[in-house]
């Protein structure tokens, strides 16, 4: 099972115990979120994944992943021939 789906089925279990209902009650996910009102876990690893890319693209201190995602060819090219 993918580490995402495994954090949804968490999330899910923990949203049903901030509400007191089982699996046999049979509420829809989508119910027992809207009752939350807690942000699904996948948008939000999604958004600090961004975030995170956002602020590695930032960096100033000569480092070769901001001058790769900016398109710097000679190390685009030299990252694509090393292993």
């Amino acid at each position: 099972m993918g580490l995402i789906r495994w954090l949804r089925v968490i999330q899910r279990a923990m949203e049903r115990a901030m509400l007191g209902v089982s699996l046999c009650d049979r509420i829809r996910n989508v119910e027992i979120r809207r009752r939350t009102r807690v942000t699904e876990i996948a948008q939000r690893v999604a958004k600090l994944k961004w975030q995170w890319a956002g602020h590695i693209v930032r960096r100033k201190d000569g480092r070769w992943a901001p001058r790769v995602w900016n398109g710097s060819p000679e190390l685009v090219s030299a990252a694509l021939v090393d292993p």
